[in-house]
């Protein structure tokens, strides 16, 4: 092997490698689709937040899109401050759904300038059910209690 074609393949076999790796991770961009959501709505970016829903969005399985940004709009005029503290969050892609259906189960308390949103000391238990649409996931279905 010449000096050249070691130097070929020097370069190649990393590269190759890399090719080989996870380009295409639903686990890892599921989970960063959660922090998202989170950091929209820390942001009070309703319009980001709402861009993250799909368009057969359902809350407690009766509330729709509209519900959620007038939801948005009042609490975002009524809090100045809005945070989400994370409790515990773990996501997890639904087995035989070809990696298109993803679910996140956490526990959050929610904030603003003036204590708990609403005055509630015991965190919420959420559950996100995402819809996997090309590279980006949409949130189908929210339940909580």
């Amino acid at each position: 092997m010449t000096l050249w074609q070691r130097r070929v393949w020097l370069l190649a076999v990393p590269l190759a490698l890399l090719g080989c790796g996870k380009r295409d991770d639903p686990q890892a961009s599921l989970e960063a689709a959660a922090q998202r959501l989170q950091d929209a709505f820390e942001a009070k970016d309703a319009s980001d937040v709402l861009g993250m829903l799909d368009s057969r969005f359902r809350a407690q399985d009766e509330l729709d899109v509209e519900w959620a940004r007038k939801t948005m709009a009042l609490v975002f005029l009524r809090f100045e401050q809005v945070r989400v503290i994370t409790v515990s969050r773990q996501s997890r892609i639904d087995e035989g759904s070809a990696g298109r259906v993803g679910r996140t189960v956490t526990q959050v308390l929610v904030t603003g300038a003036q204590g708990l949103v609403p005055e509630r000391a015991e965190p919420y238990a959420l559950e996100l059910v995402w819809w996997r649409e090309g590279d980006d996931w949409k949130l189908r279905d929210l339940r909580w209690r």
